[in-house]
């Protein structure tokens, strides 16, 4: 039987981790026209019976690396065995330390013998091979891979599963557990309550529009909420109704349990954790929720915060009030005391000096016109008799005394008002300084009013800034607990440590790729 000269190569590639066997088979068998089948069966066989050895991926490794530093052509590994075999050396004899194989001429005393691997034994009995076609072996070859893969597929998934079961569905199960049959029921009383400002008219055009809507009472509401969730109202919270007593039952569970002599720092987070409140600024309502093992004292503790928010509120509207009016009423009383030394200065000018200056003054000013003008008829008179050739000397002497009397009368008059006497000051001087003490007194009078004025708004402003705190919602003792959400609880716990071990893994896996690169 003769078969066409042909050229057949056969690869395999089997890696596995760990001690995993490699094995690939590749038969290259060239012919020429002259080449007969009885060479190719040949070297089918020879690979054939290295196969049969069960070498180790390592030998074959170390048998491919030789053939290449011996540069044969090797198409497979079993094939690199055959070729180095035929040369006469030892494909796995271990390299010297400098790398470099040692020839048989530069050491005469040891023998050049060849070093055979031992090969295995085999229970089944050694019969002769079956030869197979290359379409029979690539198809063998084909589903031992496929095996490989299928058992490594499946180790990778019961690894996976052996995981996800200690870092996930363990703890989920714990944290169920816990949910369903440990943790203590918790009765929960919701409450909410508005702090609303009194009704005035007036007041700026901002305060006109802010009148009636929740931003104007929303800081009021943020510092009643942080009164209640700070340390201040635990304490008397403890102190009214026994809060701690509450949570150091025996009944409650040891993860929800207070100890009797914990610090009042555990107390405030256990607070922080029973006790929620939230503000809703678009309607400036406060909802509060207390928690407790007991309904009666959830009810208890709410009514008491909210007692405590009440007076939270009275007292803040108390300051505003006086911070409001302390300043008009110190305003106002500066007023009163300036007009009270005005009014004090005046009298005093009037009880030492002439009481209507101005009168006086306006009467001798008549005076002074009366004497001018008799003063001015003697003088006429008495240049009339002048004018006469033979006047009357008799005439003539009393018209002189007579004028001389009216000039010395006009100058004294005239010395009234400008001219000081026996130490004090003249008219005019004192006409002047009442004249200013009564314009003081008047604006005394004017500012006096306008601080009146400033005073009866500011308590209409600090009217507006009363606060009242109306509850919407009362607390009621439920029948059923509210806490814990058992089921809600579980599924949260499972999608926590499920990211938790997601996020663990990728970075596992990153980290190794950053050391293998």
């Amino acid at each position: 039987m003769t078969m066409k000269p042909k050229v057949a190569k056969y690869r395999t590639a089997h890696k596995s981790k760990g001690n995993a066997d490699q094995a690939g088979d590749s038969a290259v068998v060239s012919s020429s026209d002259d080449n007969t089948t009885t060479e190719i069966s040949t070297i089918a066989q020879e690979l054939e019976s290295i196969r049969q050895e069960g070498l180790t991926g390592r030998q074959l490794r170390m048998a491919r690396k030789l053939a290449q530093r011996h540069n044969l052509a090797a198409t497979s590994d079993y094939d690199a065995v055959r070729l180095l075999r035929s040369r006469g050396l030892d494909p796995f004899k271990r390299p010297n330390v400098v790398g470099v194989e040692s020839s048989a001429g530069n050491d005469n005393t040891q023998p050049n013998r060849v070093q055979l691997p031992q090969t295995t034994t085999s229970a089944q009995s050694n019969l002769p091979a079956h030869a197979l076609s290359p379409m029979e072996r690539r198809e063998l070859e084909i589903s031992e891979i496929r095996q490989d893969i299928a058992r490594r597929r499946r180790r990778k998934l019961l690894l996976l599963l052996s995981r996800l079961a200690a870092f996930v569905f363990l703890p989920t199960l714990v944290a169920g557990y816990y949910y369903y049959a440990v943790a203590t029921p918790m009765y929960s009383s919701k409450s909410a309550f508005q702090i609303l400002t009194a009704d005035g008219a007036g007041g700026s055009p901002a305060g006109g529009l802010l009148q009636g809507t929740s931003f104007a009472t929303g800081p009021d509401s943020i510092v009643t909420q942080d009164y209640l969730q700070s340390i201040g109202a635990m304490t008397r919270l403890d102190e009214d109704v026994q809060f701690r007593d509450t949570f150091s039952d025996e009944s409650v569970d040891p993860l929800q349990r207070l100890d009797p002599d914990a610090t009042n720092n555990k107390a405030y987070k256990l607070y922080k954790k029973y006790v929620k409140l939230g503000y809703d600024p678009t309607e400036g309502v406060i909802r509060m929720e207390v928690s407790s093992p007991d309904p009666q004292a959830s009810v208890a503790f709410s009514e008491k915060l909210i007692e405590y928010a009440e007076q939270n509120v009275d007292q803040l509207s108390q300051k505003k009030r006086r911070d409001a009016l302390e300043v008009s009423s110190v305003s106002m009383d500066a007023a009163k005391n300036e007009r009270r030394l005005a009014q004090q200065r005046l009298v005093a000018l009037q009880e030492g000096s002439i009481l209507d200056p101005q009168g006086e003054i306006a009467s001798i000013r008549s005076l002074i016109a009366n004497v001018e003008i008799q003063l001015q008829e003697k003088q006429l008179a008495l240049n009339t008799q002048l004018s006469n050739s033979r006047p009357n000397k008799s005439k003539v002497e009393a018209l002189q005394g007579e004028v001389a009397v009216l000039e010395a009368e006009l100058a004294r008059q005239k010395a009234r008002l400008t001219q000081a006497t026996d130490g004090e000051l003249s008219l005019a001087a004192k006409a002047a300084k009442i004249q200013i003490a009564q314009s003081d007194l008047a604006t005394a009078d004017i500012v006096l009013q306008s601080a009146l004025e400033t005073k009866r708004q500011s308590e209409v402003e600090a009217n507006k800034q009363v606060r009242y705190l109306t509850v919407s919602v009362q607390p009621v003792a439920l029948e059923a607990p509210s806490y814990p959400r058992a089921f809600e609880n579980t599924v949260l716990a499972f999608l926590i440590f499920a990211g938790i071990y997601l996020m663990l893994s990728l970075t596992v896996s990153i980290l190794k790729e950053q050391m293998s690169s």
